[in-house]
């Protein structure tokens, strides 16, 4: 059997991180077995549906490296693939399932609808359709017809059965046909819901396995039937599991970002960003942690996917993220960490020229060790540009009144001066002859260059400090300090 799979977001908003995974399952699924991902669109809430947050969705899975071999933009031979351009065929469907008694009209009110509703729930009984309306005669329809009721059609769901899904992830699922009750599968404007529209489309587009998240297994056995009404083949489903925060509650978007895009606006990188959700539910087989999505194509596979929900660890995805940062050439971090820079006013020209690009891969190359996401360089850049000095806290002081401080500054200030080039392997000798010259220990000379230049006790290598902040920075920072001690 081909593998037929495919992911069909609702372009109501940004492609959220449980959508990355189901479309990351679903494309590692086909590309590990040479079979095909269809990416479709399920645009039918008209009122929050936009081609805006289509286009968003579209370039987030495009940032994550997921391709797909048919759909939007791609094309294909099973299109349309927006459910608002497909609406002829659901209404073809319709008029079988009609035809063969599966689905009828119901003209039922939202008040009498609400009254059926709460009598159920008074009678400590599951809330669901009853059937007012399966068996009505012509007389009765033109009735309603006449006080203007636009009816909704109904799939009739039949009595004492049940429903058996065999999930690929969660094993045997039986559902009770008695518990679920006539559902809507078109509603009064024409539009189809998406418990029709999807099976249609799955129908059509030849789909074999359906893989999702969780929260659609109660909505299966609804489809299931639809399945068996029209004659047709059911596919494989598996439904992976929730994420949930870190106290165990299902994510949302007070435990923060939950969108694809807030990761990219912070600087995270896409191959961390699949590695990482990669790991939301599923467990390789090796020790391997880091996955490229090549490697992932290879070893991923539904066995291996747990029942168990998955945790978001924010600080997980900040040590995957950080490897692959350390991974990156200096150069390569280049475009990337000049937003962030932009930020805090610098590099504002439209075009970076030459010697700028070396100082930000020179400034990346310093502090990428220290930080997990590209937004946080605008943590450091004051140790490396300018002529502002953090105030110092107390401790540090006290190490500026030491007795030998002043001639370590002026000795260093002389050197600087005097060293040429002044990169990061200059920077490192004037400070060891400095040591030898005054006869001093190592941290009585780098501590107090250290504090003079940053303020701080702590920090990113002092060598490149000096390097990046060149003499005309690191003079003035000295006379500062020395002209306060």
């Amino acid at each position: 059997m081909t593998v037929k799979v495919r992911f069909a977001p609702s372009p109501t908003g940004p492609l959220h991180i449980g959508g990355a995974r189901s479309a990351l399952f679903n494309y590692l699924f086909a590309a590990g077995r040479g079979g095909t991902f269809i990416l479709r669109i399920e645009d039918t809430d008209l009122e929050r549906s936009s081609r805006e947050s289509e286009k968003d969705i579209i370039e987030a899975l495009r940032w994550c490296g997921i391709s797909w071999n048919e759909g939007i933009e791609a094309g294909g031979a099973d299109g349309p693939y927006r459910q608002t351009e497909r609406l002829n065929t659901y209404q073809e469907y319709t008029t079988k399932l009609l035809d063969s008694g599966h689905a009828y009209h119901c003209y039922c009110t939202e008040e009498e609808l609400e009254q059926e509703r709460q009598e159920l729930i008074s009678r400590g009984e599951t809330p669901r359709y009853m059937g007012k309306c399966r068996s009505l005669t012509d007389q009765e329809r033109q009735a309603f017809e006449k006080e203007g009721r636009k009816p909704v059609v109904r799939f009739k769901v039949p009595e004492g059965q049940q429903i058996v899904i065999n999930d690929l992830v969660r094993g045997k699922v039986v559902f009770d046909s008695d518990g679920i009750g006539d559902y809507i599968i078109v509603k009064s404007d024409g539009i189809p819901t998406y418990n029709y529209a999807v099976v249609i489309d799955d129908v059509l587009m030849g789909i074999t396995h359906v893989i999702r998240g969780e929260e659609h297994l109660s909505n299966t056995p609804r489809q299931v039937l639809i399945y068996q009404a029209l004659g047709m083949n059911v596919p494989d489903f598996a439904h992976i599991s929730l994420i949930l925060n870190t106290e165990g509650r299902k994510m949302s978007k007070r435990d923060g970002d939950t969108a694809v895009i807030d990761y990219y606006k912070k600087g995270y990188l896409p191959q961390a960003v699949v590695n990482f959700i990669a790991l939301l539910g599923w467990s390789p087989s090796g020790e391997q942690e880091f996955y490229s999505i090549k490697e992932l194509e290879k070893e991923f596979s539904l066995e291996k996917v747990s029942k168990s929900p998955a945790v978001f660890d924010i600080n997980k995805l900040n040590h995957i993220n950080a490897h692959y940062l350390k991974q990156m050439a200096d150069a390569e971090l280049v475009d990337l960490v000049l937003p962030f820079l932009k930020e805090k006013g610098l590099f504002l020209s439209d075009k970076i020229s030459e010697a700028e690009k070396q100082w930000i891969a020179e400034f990346i190359g310093a502090v990428k060790e220290k930080i997990n996401c590209l937004m946080e360089v605008k943590d450091y850049v004051h140790y490396f540009i300018g002529t502002e000095i953090d105030q110092p806290d107390e401790e540090a002081e006290t190490i500026l009144k030491a007795q030998t401080v002043p001639a370590v500054l002026e000795l260093f200030g002389k050197k600087v001066m005097a060293a040429d080039p002044l990169d990061s392997a200059a920077a490192k000798l004037v400070l060891k002859e400095i040591a030898k010259e005054l006869n001093l220990k190592g941290k009585d000379v780098f501590m107090p260059v250290r504090i003079a230049l940053t303020g701080q006790m702590h920090g990113p290598d002092l060598d490149r400090i000096i390097a990046l902040l060149g003499r005309d920075n690191v003079n003035a920072r000295l006379k500062q300090t020395l002209s306060r001690i």
